[in-house]
């Protein structure tokens, strides 16, 4: 069983002056979205492609990261994940890496064991594989 998903993009104009729109037609989470030069590489308002990849990374891996727990018995009350991604200038625009932090409570587990299902998932989400290219990295944090 395969699931496809998609976006659209439109660009109008040229790259520092131009303006863009993202659509989500399935979910409607996007619809008309402006993005452009100033709200990627500014403070303009507005999202970004980084922004849209650390969304999809966080979500992706919080998934994973419950069903993995959840596969060892201890099924989490909560997890709460964020994702940072970095646009390097240097040597022409590339994501440099990915910081994804992870605080979740989770009754029954022991710290070790929860840091190794966190880095099981990290590797293994849908979305990790896809930036595998990237540097990743993963502080997870066990809650009382």
């Amino acid at each position: 069983m395969a699931i496809t998903r998609h976006a659209t993009a439109r660009w109008e104009g040229d790259l520092r002056s131009g303006q863009g729109r993202l659509a989500t037609p399935q979910s409607g989470l996007l619809d008309g979205t402006r993005y452009g030069f100033n709200s990627r590489f500014g403070e303009e308002k507005g999202t970004n492609p980084e922004e849209l990849i650390a969304a999809a990374h966080a979500g992706c891996f919080a998934m994973a990261l419950s069903a993995k727990l959840t596969e060892a018995g201890h099924p989490p009350q909560a997890v709460d994940a964020r994702a940072e991604v970095t646009l390097s200038m240097d040597g022409g625009p590339h994501l440099s890496g990915i910081r994804l932090t992870v605080q979740a409570r989770v009754p029954g587990i022991e710290a070790a064991r929860f840091r190794e299902l966190a880095e099981d998932a990290k590797r293994n989400c849908p979305i990790s594989k896809a930036l595998a290219a990237v540097p990743v990295t993963l502080e997870a944090t066990l809650l009382e």
